[in-house]
């Protein structure tokens, strides 16, 4: 493709310009410039860009055809510049905005939209008094009640500032349970520790502790839920990255309870070691867990997840595992997470009338 094509095809059709399996990056201005993205997981040398035309520069890529990628552009000094061609934005968690895009086969998934008319839930805002098992002392808790009548199990939702705010959780629960796509289920989303995060959620016996003493216990108050001393395992936990590690940490330390674990992108190992999970999930459990776990193909993550799906299997864990086409993020989070919705709260089989 010429200079001049790629460069109408750019402004017509936005960056990257793509063609089947390639993404073609595009640069008009002073170069040089690269590009870094979660196709890399973040890690190692950006990617120069070459000059293909007078003040135009171009990068090209083989990705999956239903990929959903974030990436930024750097100038020399490393400095993120802004692609003129590409107006779509991802906060990316730490003050910065990604630009991102899907390949051709890859789309939101329409389940996630909430159909027209259908009920919606309540979602009310709580303070938890955490001062003896959590640093700050106090922390944000959102609940969530279905618009059906209880009692239902629990979902406690950890970095649940985050899923209510970019995965919009309660939005997600009312389309799928509106589809018929899974049971009815109340939300406890937890606010995390800011930073204390890394510590409360690798594998901290007081963040277990924070759960069954706190947040259970105001869940309670407020919404009608199932009695896990009579449906033993009735209630999950969900988390990604380090919450990721901690849901599955929590359902294996209090199994009674949480007997049903959603792992996004779980951070098992980290730079070479494995956490204790790995020595968990190795024991006979006292009571087996449901355990869906889901990490995107771009992920340095990938392989502790690969490692840990068949370990808990081995151990009489019923296991689902999946990987998609993705990075780090909660887009891609958001993307998937209705699979492992469904596949540990399903819908109720249909009465015949």
């Amino acid at each position: 493709m010429d200079a001049k094509t790629l460069e109408a095809r750019a402004r017509a059709e936005g960056t990257p310009v793509i063609d089947g399996d390639t993404a073609t990056f595009v640069w008009k201005g002073r170069g040089p410039v690269s590009l870094h993205g979660d196709f890399q997981d973040w890690q190692g040398k950006p990617l120069p860009f070459k000059r293909v035309g007078p003040g135009l520069w171009a990068r090209s890529l083989t990705l999956p055809r239903d990929a959903y990628v974030e990436y930024a552009l750097l100038d020399a000094r490393g400095r993120r510049v802004r692609d003129a061609f590409n107006p779509r934005l991802s906060d990316n968690g730490f003050g910065e905005f990604n630009h991102c895009f899907y390949m051709p086969e890859g789309r939101p998934p329409e389940v996630l939209q909430r159909p027209r008319g259908s009920p919606r839930g309540r979602v009310t805002r709580h303070t938890l008094e955490t001062a003896d098992m959590a640093v700050g002392g106090r922390r944000t808790l959102t609940l969530y009640a279905p618009p059906t009548r209880g009692p239902v199990p629990l979902v406690v939702v950890l970095d649940g500032d985050d899923y209510l705010r970019r995965v919009k959780l309660p939005e997600v629960v009312d389309s799928l349970v509106a589809r018929g796509l899974m049971r009815p289920v109340a939300l406890a989303l937890l606010a995390n520790g800011g930073e204390a995060r890394s510590v409360e959620y690798t594998c901290s016996e007081y963040t277990v502790d924070l759960l069954l003493r706190r947040v259970l216990p105001r869940a309670r108050e407020e919404l009608s839920l199932v009695d896990e001393k009579r449906e033993p395992g009735a209630h999950a936990v969900l988390g990604s990255s380090f919450g990721g590690l901690m849901a599955l940490f929590a359902g294996l330390r209090a199994p009674e309870t949480f007997g049903r674990v959603l792992s996004q992108s779980g951070a098992f190992a980290v730079d070479g070691r494995d956490f204790v999970v790995f020595d968990l999930a190795r024991q006979t459990p006292r009571r087996p867990l449901d355990v869906w776990m889901d990490c995107g193909r771009f992920e340095v993550l990938l392989e502790g997840n690969q490692r840990m799906a068949p370990l808990l299997t081995a151990s009489g864990h019923r296991v689902e595992y999946r990987e998609y086409n993705g990075g780090h993020n909660y887009p891609a989070w958001r993307d998937d997470l209705w699979h492992g919705l469904q596949w540990l709260y399903p819908a109720p089989p249909a009465k015949r009338r």
